[in-house]
């Protein structure tokens, strides 16, 4: 179990393309794939990584690990997960400042970004309203895209810091639901 979740975790690391929240539906798939936490354990795990300080990806390799297979679980995930960005970025450096005004490399990074907007929409999407259990309209629903609409008005038209979104959603999450 302990190779088995450093092995998944690797393999996920060296395809994080676009940060944590964009990896999540690969996390997803590999999770319920090898049965180690149920849809609900899951999105829990990731709210919980996502509100934790740090990169969403390692708090729920840390997160899932410590569920599958207790601390030594945690720790295998999580260096699962960080190990290929560590190597991938001392790699990079070394090569991007012998290359940073190549046509090629600036075309790639170009190319790259629909995608990586694409698995964040489609997380939002999943954990919003498809992965609950209940219908797609419900006063869940309801309730959570009335949060997510008035965030991002507040985020744009009054500039409010996210932090206190954050907490201002929770509490209306307590009420609401």
């Amino acid at each position: 179990m302990l190779w088995e979740l450093f092995i998944t975790f690797l393999k996920i690391g060296f395809v994080s393309f676009g940060g944590g929240y964009a990896v999540i539906p690969l996390i997803q798939y590999e999770v319920s794939g090898n049965g180690w936490l149920t849809m609900t354990e899951f999105q829990e795990a990731v709210s919980l990584a996502g509100m934790a300080p740090g990169p969403i990806a390692t708090n729920s390799a840390t997160l899932i690990g410590y569920k599958a297979a207790g601390p030594l679980g945690a720790i295998m995930s999580t260096l699962g997960m960080v190990l290929p960005s560590l190597i991938i970025i001392i790699g990079l450096a070394a090569l991007f400042f012998r290359v940073q005004n190549n046509k090629w490399v600036k075309s790639s990074f170009y190319g790259l970004r629909p995608i990586v907007t694409g698995l964040i929409v489609y997380a939002a999407i999943h954990f919003g309203f498809l992965g609950k259990q209940e219908s797609v309209i419900s006063w869940v629903s309801i309730g959570t895209l009335l949060i997510c609409g008035v965030s991002i008005f507040l985020l744009l038209k009054y500039k409010f810091h996210p932090f206190m979104l954050i907490l201002a959603a929770g509490a209306a999450g307590i009420v609401l639901f």
